[in-house]
């Protein structure tokens, strides 16, 4: 699957890399809730960082549809939760785990 990262470029990830970071999702959803500002931007790089980790990159000139696309390494909770959608479904439409499709 290919990953967007707002503000950086795409990455290739192995769909098998979801469950584990489903989890950083949770945790990043739940920080939100709780208004937990350090925590939320702790996870946020987690999350971002192990994206990077299990991926590979795509060069700046592949242009092809992104599967997932997370937030910039600066968003800042508000800015996420714009990018949520509004029926409560998370970032991916017709999931209902946050930023990360359910595995």
């Amino acid at each position: 699957m290919i990953v967007r990262i707002m503000g950086e470029g795409q990455v290739a990830l192995a769909e098998s890399h979801l469950a584990e970071l489903d989890k950083l999702d949770e945790e990043l959803l739940a920080e939100m809730d709780n208004g937990d500002g350090p925590g939320f931007r702790r996870t946020l790089t987690a999350l971002l960082n192990r994206v990077h980790e299990l991926g590979e990159p795509l060069p700046d000139d592949f242009l092809e549809p992104s599967d997932l696309i997370l937030p910039s390494p600066d968003a800042t909770i508000e800015e996420v939760r714009e990018l949520l959608s509004d029926d409560g479904d998370g970032l991916i439409p017709g999931t209902d785990d946050g930023l990360i499709p359910g595995a």
